[in-house]
């Protein structure tokens, strides 16, 4: 069992490895210019010149697909890492450091998290502005109470054990004692945590990129450009089709390696059990 959830892990680890390599490269090798207009040619159907077809403006719909993964990937990507780093070193703050500390960080986690997510990421992105960064920013204050609430739960657990009160009797100061003794001990459910929010904020910035709120245009990205193809779903569906399928597959991809992570951490738990 333990080595078929390894194999799955391996298996759907490469496959994402391969669709962010492949979002990186793919500029490179892209068949069209993805924001050159061609009116005489719009909404073509898919063919062996133009694959996916071309959209309301003669752009061809393959070549901004690709232009737009790295966009889409890479952006939800950097989101998770920095609610990852950030989120963490509070929770770790909050749960080590006790006292006023801890309660100024649970007061203002649990105002953050008195909103529906989503609603609360398109407020914060109405009051900064449309544009990618903005759209980042938006998510990041979203996301990072996740990882803090986690951190702050597991460092309350760890805290107490005797290598911990032994660092204390040695001398560490208490960044030390965070840093290089706490954090290391509890970091795989942050990790899972991590690789499942992935595909969810794959969805997130597309959603706001669809209300106009995220990427902008000419911007080739996946929210942007099901936004722009929405009035013409009946007249050219292969517009919006093919930004929506690659949207699909990757947050399926993302999601199914969340799901071999946590199901090979718990396996690795239950075996040091």
């Amino acid at each position: 069992m333990k080595s078929n959830v390894k194999r799955k892990l391996m298996l759907r680890a490469v496959i994402a490895g391969l669709l962010l390599l492949g979002a990186f490269v793919s500029r490179g090798m892209l068949p069209y210019d993805p924001f050159k207009t061609d009116m005489r040619g719009a909404s073509q159907m898919p063919s062996s010149a133009h694959w996916f077809g071309t959209d309301n403006l003669g752009r061809d719909v393959l070549s901004r697909v690709l232009h737009g993964s790295q966009t889409s990937l890479y952006t939800a990507v950097c989101i998770v890492i920095i609610v990852f780093v950030l989120g963490t070193i509070i929770g770790i703050m909050s749960g080590y450091l006790g006292g006023m500390v801890d309660v100024v960080i649970m007061k203002i986690i649990t105002i953050f998290q008195a909103f529906p997510s989503f609603i609360l990421a398109v407020a914060v992105a109405g009051m900064l502005g449309a544009g990618i960064v903005n759209g980042m920013i938006s998510l990041c204050a979203v996301y990072w109470t996740t990882y803090a609430r986690l951190a702050r739960s597991l460092v309350q657990q760890i805290k107490g054990e005797t290598y911990i009160k032994a660092a204390r009797l040695c001398g560490a100061s208490k960044w030390q004692i965070m840093l290089r003794y706490i954090m290391p001990n509890m970091i795989a459910p942050l990790v899972v945590t991590a690789a499942l929010d992935v595909g969810s904020v794959i969805l997130s910035m597309a959603g706001l990129s669809f209300l106009g709120l995220g990427a902008q245009r000419p911007t080739a990205e996946w929210g942007m450009m099901m936004s722009e193809a929405r009035n013409y779903l009946q007249t050219a569906p292969w517009i919006i089709l093919f930004p929506g399928m690659a949207l699909f597959i990757s947050v399926i991809i993302f999601n199914l390696l969340g799901d071999s992570v946590r199901d090979a951490l718990d396996a690795r738990t239950e075996g040091n059990d």
